[in-house]
Order: C-alpha cells, then structure tokens, then sequence
C-alpha cells in the first residue's frame, strides 16, 4: 500500500507536512497526476506514464526529475537501463496542511491546489468504478466494495473524535505495506473524509 496525501490542521501520525519548497515543487497538475498513478499502479517508466496521462516521455522525465529532486519519487534500485528507467513513488504519506494566519500565501495556493487534484483524482477513480466495475471485475471484488457517506451533526471535539478513530485504523492498513508483488492482490483504494460543511451554521452554544 501506498498512503496518499491528507489534508488537515494537525497532520496525522506517520504523514510528514509538507514544506513551502515542496508544496511549490508539487503544485503543477500533471507532476500530481504522476504521482498518483505511481500510488495506484506500482512503478512505471517514463514512456509508461506517457501512455498514461497522454503527454511525451521527455515531459513525464521532466517532471519525474523535477518530484525526485523532492523527494516524491525515486528510481527503482537495479530495475531498468541507463536508457529505461523505473520510477516508484517514495514510500509512506504526506500532509497538506490547512493555511492558518502564518502561511505563506504561496504556499498556501499550493496547498489548495495538490488537495484540490488529488481530491479530483479520487472523485474520478470512483467514477470509473462505478461506470466499469460491475460487467469488468469478479464477483469476489464487488462483495468487499462499499462507498459511503455520513452526513450528521457533530461539534468540532465530536469530529476530532473520528477523526483520531482514523488515525487508529490508519495504524492497521499500514500492516499491509508493501505488497505490490502479493500474489492475489491488485490496487485498492480506500477513501475517508471528515470535514465540516462550509455553508451550513454552527447551533448557537
């Protein structure tokens, strides 16, 4: 498993913040694009990724270069050719922090943005899912499929309580890291969300 980004004010265990540079460095949508499949699919070349986000290998180069510079990804150690290389993505996660009063406002425009893709690249995998997944995947695979939303009234200690209840079971997905080469297993993604709804009102106290 691969853990992808979290965005939030206090960033979860085992999920380093990133800083201003990285945020900067991030901040381009094709170079999160590339990151992003190197979560779903495992490690993939240049040309690989071309094929994938329909851009030239000197561009997905480019841009591999430019996130290993960063410390996003890095070269698969005795993979490939001088002529072919492999690329995987660094492992365990990062966070985006929230902006407070202190960001800089750069940074804080990044940090709006990467959330913004990697949420758009979820919405479009679910997507896929469900456009697909019933006449292409084995029966086996739908029954452990769920997708869910929650929507009650919390007060903000009530939503920090599940909140940290992830955190918990974040704990147990990171048991299964490093599986790629699992025989059985193929990528899965798992989706959790908590967020106050910005047009709704807070009851008075």
């Amino acid at each position: 498993m691969s853990t992808d980004d979290a965005t939030a004010a206090t960033p979860p265990e085992g999920h380093a913040p990133l800083g201003p540079a990285q945020l900067k460095a991030l901040a381009h949508p094709l170079r999160i694009q590339i990151l992003d499949l190197l979560s779903t699919h495992g490690s993939l070349t240049a040309s690989g990724l071309a094929e994938l986000v329909g851009e030239s290998s000197g561009s997905t180069s480019y841009h591999l270069r430019h996130l290993a510079r960063h410390d996003f990804v890095r070269e698969v150690a005795g993979k490939g050719t001088a002529r072919e290389r492999w690329w995987e993505r660094v492992p365990g996660g990062f966070s985006v922090s929230l902006p407070d009063e202190g960001t800089d406002t750069a940074a804080s425009l990044a940090g709006t943005m990467i959330s913004r893709e990697f949420e758009a690249a979820r919405s479009r995998k679910i997507q896929t899912f469900l456009d697909r997944a019933p006449s292409e995947l084995p029966q086996r695979w739908l029954k452990g499929a769920r997708l869910a939303t929650a929507s009650m009234w919390l007060t903000a200690e009530q939503m920090t309580e599940v909140a940290d209840a992830w955190e918990a079971f974040d704990a147990t997905l990171r048991r299964f890291e490093g599986q790629e080469s699992l025989p059985g297993a193929r990528p899965v993604q798992i989706h959790f969300n908590v967020f106050p709804t910005i047009d709704g009102k807070e009851n008075p106290s």
